[in-house]
């Protein structure tokens, strides 16, 4: 697959809001190692876009969701050969136990105002305000 500017990697992740609360996690690898973000990664082969953020969520927090529908797209800036274009759901917590593993170090549920503070990539930033844009009162 190319990663030049004309070609982004796919790449999806999942919002998963709970009583006002966000599950995160800290990535433990590039690109945005040590920054916070909803869980997620790259598109495999032809892996259909929800089952990727399945399949994602699974192998960085342990748990099983169901994925439903488009909560923002956006894309990286074109500061290196690898830009991405990012497909995040909403999704809904269905078993399973919080753990971080794979390529995350630590996740965690924070508030959404509280989540604002931590350090993460620009596009969580775009992320959050379509959320709060869509939820103003934050009752998902």
């Amino acid at each position: 697959m190319t990663t030049s500017g004309d070609h982004p990697i796919p790449a999806v992740g999942v919002v998963i809001i709970d009583r006002g609360r966000i599950l995160l996690i800290r990535r433990g690898r590039e690109p945005a190692r040590g920054q916070w973000a909803v869980p997620g990664g790259k598109v495999t082969g032809d892996e259909p876009l929800r089952a990727a953020a399945a399949r994602e969520v699974r192998e960085e927090t342990g748990l099983d969701v169901e994925v439903g529908d488009v909560a923002w797209v956006g894309a990286t800036a074109g500061e290196s050969d690898r830009r991405f274009v990012i497909i995040d759901f909403y999704g809904t917590v269905r078993g399973g136990e919080l753990r971080a593993g794979d390529d995350a170090v630590d996740a965690g549920w924070f508030a959404l105002e509280a989540a604002r503070a931590l350090p993460m990539p620009p596009t969580m930033h775009e992320l959050l305000d379509a959320i709060t844009a869509a939820d103003p009162g934050g009752t998902m």
